[in-house]
């Protein structure tokens, strides 16, 4: 099932209003998807209104408003290699506050105090239910279900810092979206991004050090997890450049398409 939050574009009673929603259709032809809105929240049963609007109809928001963002630092190792660094011991953890989080329809903000933002395509998984030390082997009854997301970065700054909050902290880093997979076996999937069309990045979450359920288990054994949070599972190999104008997008097998422009701080 593909859940998603949208408003709803001009026209009629229910104009400018915010709802969760059932996506269906196919993905590789756009016009055919309609969505299906959902009373309250999606966690436990989804109960539909009856209201439907076809895609063109809404604008897709963020999928979700996590209370936190807990991602993972060189979990493929091609991608550690390429930067100079090694495979770490344990998993290698940092926070993207809930202000970095934009969707699908929204723009990347090249922040002033970069020279070089780059792009990091990565396999988003959103908790579904409150949870704190959970074992390794029940870690998929606390996951909602998966999308994608770009862990942008701004490379010079992070390098500078040393500690990466404002790196990879600032508004609209963390773009999400199209919508939350909840039916999806994430061990072996396709992740890409290109950057006006052309590939950057190609890899497979089979090439993570460190997988779903291993992550889930090292990060709630720290922190309680809440319905919603989002952990960011790593990126692979040929991060690279973003400028003002580009649009990036972000490809994941059995989800979707992330797509989002590049424009300058105003």
């Amino acid at each position: 099932m593909r859940i998603a939050r949208f408003s709803v574009r001009e026209g009629g009673a229910a104009a400018g209003s915010v709802s969760f929603g059932v996506v269906e259709g196919d993905a590789s032809q756009p016009e055919s998807l309609t969505v299906h809105a959902m009373a309250g929240h999606p966690f436990g049963t989804p109960q539909l209104t009856g209201e439907s609007y076809r895609i063109g109809q809404v604008r897709l928001l963020t999928p979700m408003l996590p209370s936190k963002i807990v991602a993972v630092g060189r979990n493929y190792a091609a991608h550690a290699a390429e930067l100079g660094h090694q495979v770490p011991e344990v998993p290698l953890t940092f926070f993207k506050p809930s202000t970095a989080v934009i969707g699908p329809t929204e723009s990347i903000a090249y922040p002033p105090f970069s020279e070089d933002v780059q792009h990091e395509a990565e396999l988003a998984v959103v908790i579904g239910r409150m949870c704190r030390e959970v074992p390794l082997d029940r870690a998929s009854e606390v996951i909602f279900g998966y999308t994608c997301a770009n862990d942008v970065t701004a490379r010079d700054v992070q390098q500078r810092e040393g500690q990466w909050a404002r790196a990879k902290g600032f508004d609209t880093s963390c773009p999400l979206g199209p919508w939350i997979e909840t039916e999806l076996d994430p061990a072996d999937l396709a992740v890409s991004c290109t950057v006006n069309g052309e590939p950057r990045q190609s890899g497979r979450t089979s090439q993570m050090i460190r997988g779903v359920a291993e992550l889930i288990a090292h990060i709630s054994e720290a922190m309680t997890l809440l319905p919603g949070d989002v952990i960011l599972t790593g990126t692979p190999a040929g991060v690279g450049p973003l400028q003002v104008g580009d649009e990036v997008a972000v490809t994941i097998e059995g989800i979707g398409t992330l797509a989002n422009k590049v424009i300058s701080r105003a």
